[in-house]
């Protein structure tokens, strides 16, 4: 029987052929599977490119399907999976209207958030961030936030016949999405430092590693003076954020994840609406 693997499992195997330059053995081939790469930006001095190299040759199982991520990584690494699991002729939505088809040679691989250490998503609550481990959803939206032309490009995966397929991309105004209030305040948040701390609760929320203990946190409260010393890094300028289905309402309340695609680490930022003004009230690293 296939084991699936996870998007964890497939990490460490990758840093383990990279650091020890072994090939992980392995006696069953999948004549079914598609060939699959999960790219990061390793530890180390492995390159990127090294890294979607050795992985391009490890077939990736059907289970990889079941859970959505463990698919679209696969898919933004990988340019065989990729071209294979693109619904042709794909169509280009912008305001709602179809303004071009794209055929299957005309398709340019796009490696999505895969060329950095993170990715980024939006959530209302913490129930909705369970959604993320349901391989009962059968559509997801991946979203590319482009702040400075206000523009959001959506890419539409249906799971058909047991398998994840693009079947379209939609062009859309950043003020028509559901965040639109949220990410209006963030792209002004993470570009002026001032602004940040102004926009900072008082107290904040705080849990963090612990500096006295490996594998312990601590928690507690930071006055808004003392943000810039606790500041993660956050993006700017383009953000993403994946909809596993998720239903967005004008919240006061959302969520902003930082996940580490290598090392799995993660940051919540979460920001609370008061009157017309959003707020910062918790810090979780």
């Amino acid at each position: 029987m296939m084991r699936k693997l996870t998007l964890s499992f497939i990490i460490v195997m990758i840093i383990g052929v990279a650091v020890f330059s072994t090939t992980g053995c392995t006696d069953k081939k999948s004549t079914s599977a598609d060939s699959a790469a999960v790219n990061t930006k390793a530890a180390d001095s492995t390159s990127a490119d090294t890294l979607n190299n050795i992985i391009s040759d490890t077939p990736m199982p059907k289970a990889a399907d079941e859970l959505f991520d463990d698919f679209f990584f696969n898919f933004a690494a990988n340019r065989k999976l990729q071209r294979k699991r693109i619904h042709y002729p794909l169509p280009v939505y912008r305001d709602g209207k179809v303004k071009k088809y794209i055929q299957k040679g005309q398709w340019k691989i796009d490696n999505f958030f895969m060329r950095q250490d993170f990715y980024t998503l939006i959530f209302d609550n913490i129930k909705q961030m369970q959604v993320v481990k349901d391989t009962s959803i059968d559509h997801v939206i991946v979203e590319k936030v482009y702040f400075k032309k206000e523009i959001v490009k959506q890419y539409l995966f249906n799971r058909i016949n047991g398998q994840w397929m693009m079947t379209s991309i939609n062009y859309k105004p950043l003020y028509q999405n559901m965040n639109a209030s949220f990410l209006k305040f963030y792209q002004k948040f993470v570009a002026d430092s001032a602004y940040q701390v102004h926009s900072v609760n008082d107290p904040l929320m705080f849990t963090g590693p612990d500096p006295d203990d490996d594998f312990g946190t601590m928690t507690g409260t930071l006055a808004p003076e003392q943000w810039p010393s606790f500041a993660p890094q956050l993006p700017r300028g383009l953000i993403y954020n994946i909809i596993y289905g998720q239903k967005y309402t004008e919240s006061n309340q959302k969520i902003f994840v930082v996940r580490g695609i290598a090392n799995g680490l993660e940051t919540e930022l979460t920001f609370k609406k008061r009157g017309e003004k959003w707020k910062l009230t918790k810090l979780s690293m």
